[in-house]
């Protein structure tokens, strides 16, 4: 009797190794694993700083990084904030200081030095700095406009220099911006100071004055109150050599032409140059890297024009067609060195203001 015990439990044994055998494994449950959280990124900007949304959601997905923008106020009062957080920086990536404040923060030693391979595309007159720690994104020049109506009407030739404001067909017809209160009036201080140079540009400024020049302190007032194309007395302004197609973009009807025109005489302009740097200490130099390589790629340049009213330094890049048939652009722009500016900026506004406001 055992053993046929035996043979059943040995058989019914290897009956079910065998069937085991040929079962199928049991397929594990997926484990989902969440996707590693972004990165944050930190870029300090000057408050007219602006991006389309998909050109950041673009970088953003691309390397899994938040970026969180940190207004600081004006070029100036941006750079203050940078130096007084020297060392312990308030952002990773400072965008926004320009040729007038540039000597300063260099001088400051806010930045660190980071040659984008991106720099090879840019042409050299941009690359003020040759150690690297600003680097060009953008330019605009500050030129003279003109309304085009207001002249053909009275068969007026529009000046085509700076001079030419000096002569009596000219009295009453130009507005500034006060140079103490305005970027583009400070920028035109520096083209007449470029072009005349120290010893000439306050005689410059004394004829102005004597040929009814008028001053307000800011753009707005001066283009959209005083300019005679927006119902103001005064057909001549110190506006920006991109002005004219920008009329033609935002117009309320398509128009065939410009209403206005900038004067682009040799040292009629002063270029307005805006630079990125990597804060010195900057907690995340990597993702800093990537973001300044970004903003000098064809992808982030061709985003500036209709979002900052500055135009690409990266010739890659393509502009809207507007742009491309009616900007104008100074083939010799005035040019002041960044030392010279920081060290006799506030010695030129004094001397101008005792000239023209006095």
């Amino acid at each position: 009797m055992y053993p046929k015990i035996i043979f059943h439990i040995t058989f019914y044994a290897l009956l079910f190794t065998a069937l085991a055998a040929c079962t199928p494994p049991t397929t594990p449950e997926p484990v989902e694993v969440a996707p590693a959280a972004p990165q944050k990124l930190t870029v300090m900007t000057h408050d007219s700083f602006a991006i389309s949304e998909d050109v950041l959601a673009s970088f953003q997905q691309e390397y899994n990084i938040e970026v969180q923008f940190l207004e600081a106020g004006d070029t100036g009062s941006a750079v203050n904030k940078a130096a007084l957080a020297k060392g312990k920086p308030l952002a990773d990536v400072f965008y926004g200081v320009d040729n007038t404040f540039l000597s300063r923060a260099l001088d400051e030693g806010i930045f660190e030095a980071y040659q984008s391979p991106l720099l090879a595309e840019i042409p050299d007159d941009f690359e003020l700095d040759p150690q690297h720690r600003a680097l060009p994104v953008d330019y605009g020049d500050v030129c003279l406009n003109y309304e085009v109506a207001y002249f053909q009407e009275r068969n007026l030739a529009p000046p085509e220099n700076l001079e030419d404001l000096l002569k009596p067909e000219y009295a009453g017809l130009l507005v500034v911006e006060n140079p103490a209160t305005s970027s583009p009036g400070l920028a035109f201080l520096f083209a007449t100071i470029g072009y005349f140079g120290e010893a000439g540009y306050l005689d410059f400024w004394q004829g102005l004055v004597e040929n009814d020049v008028e001053v307000v302190n800011d753009w707005e007032t001066a283009y959209y109150t005083e300019f005679s194309q927006w119902g103001g007395a005064r057909p001549i302004v110190v506006s920006y050599g991109s002005s004219p197609p920008f009329e033609m973009i935002f117009a309320e009807q398509p128009l065939d032409e410009p209403p206005t025109a900038a004067v682009t005489g040799a040292g009629s302009c002063f270029r307005q140059i805006e630079f990125v740097g990597i804060l010195a200490g900057a907690p995340n130099r990597a993702l800093a890297e990537k973001w300044v390589d970004y903003m000098l790629s064809p992808t982030f340049q061709e985003d500036i024009p209709l979002q900052m009213y500055v135009f690409p330094v990266n010739p890659n890049a393509e502009l809207d067609e507007t742009f491309e048939k009616y900007l104008a652009i100074p083939e010799k722009p005035a040019f002041l060195t960044p030392a010279d500016i920081a060290a006799r900026r506030e010695q030129w506004i004094k001397d101008w203001t005792e000239t023209v406001l006095r």
